[in-house]
């Protein structure tokens, strides 16, 4: 029978298209790794893993095998978790994907509270790409994901938790800043900034923008909102900015203010998600709820 290392190993390669980089995310050797493919096809007597200068890829028998082996690794991570568990609720390390749209403006109080509620608790919080961190997610690399919708993903629960405003922010020169009534008719032809195409509020924008007639700067694409935030500041192009991230005091410290334009009631809904059945669900649900809570303390 394979392996369950021989199996980490095959969706290690499945995920990274390389033996190399595969090699390093197990901490092996790439000849270990090499190896231990080889011997786990002689196993099963079928070619699962196409090699070339350029990279790895499965073969349509590699890729059946690697779905089922994903869903193995998973299962026996979790066993392990259920396991060091030992009856706690919250004890231990749980690695937690967050967006950077949202994290720093929204964790620091949660963190605090957590740590003083459940002092066994850790809490590794990395930052990401949403739809990256939902794949990582699905193969056990996290274990919690906080993230707007939509999260997509395999076996995920995913639990909405609360409703953020996405907010219009131009300079405080800006000739629209001084309008004391602002209507959507007004927005026609403005040029808006935003974040990377690879950001849910990328997608968000750019609908926003289709549906007004604003035009979106694709030159001018941010690497966070602050980015987005001092470029909007400077005269570059309008921002639409979540209400965490203004009510973090970013905009008591310039010249920037928010646009109050009648029409204009747009939102995200930022979720929760862990992998369906995992052994900690009841601890990331209870995690929910309290991000949940601080969330409405902040924004109402």
């Amino acid at each position: 029978m394979p392996t369950l290392r021989q199996l980490e190993y095959l969706v290690a390669v499945a995920d990274l298209n390389n033996f190399g980089r595969a090699a390093q995310a197990c901490n092996v050797s790439q000849p270990t790794l090499s190896q231990q493919l080889h011997a786990l096809e002689a196993r099963l007597g079928v070619v699962l893993i196409e090699r070339h200068s350029s990279g790895a890829q499965l073969t349509p028998i590699g890729r059946e095998i690697t779905a089922r082996a994903r869903r193995l690794v998973v299962e026996v991570r979790d066993l392990r978790d259920l396991a060091r568990r030992a009856g706690e609720l919250l004890v231990g390390t749980v690695r937690l994907g967050v967006t950077p749209t949202l994290g720093p403006y929204l964790m620091p109080p949660i963190v605090a509270a957590l740590h003083r509620e459940q002092p066994d608790l850790r809490l590794h919080i990395r930052d990401g790409i949403p739809q990256e961190q939902a794949l990582e997610l699905s193969r056990g690399d996290l274990d919690m994901l906080l993230s707007p919708l939509p999260i997509d993903g395999v076996d995920l629960e995913v639990a909405p938790l609360f409703d953020e405003r996405l907010l219009l922010v131009a300079a405080s020169d800006h000739v629209l800043a001084a309008q004391r009534t602002l209507h959507i008719d007004d927005l026609a032809g403005l040029q808006v900034l935003c974040l990377d195409r690879r950001h849910h509020l990328h997608r968000q924008v750019a609908e926003i923008c289709s549906g007004f007639g604003m035009e979106l700067l694709r030159d001018y694409e941010g690497t966070s909102l602050d980015s987005i935030h001092q470029m909007a500041v400077s005269g570059v192009g309008l921002a639409v900015l979540p209400e965490l991230y203004i009510r973090s005091d970013v905009l008591g410290r310039d010249g920037s203010v928010v646009l109050d334009v009648k029409g204009w009631n747009f939102t995200r809904t930022i979720a929760a998600a862990w992998r369906t059945g995992a052994a900690y669900r009841d601890a990331y649900r209870l995690i929910g709820e309290r991000i949940k809570t601080e969330a409405h303390r902040l924004i109402g």
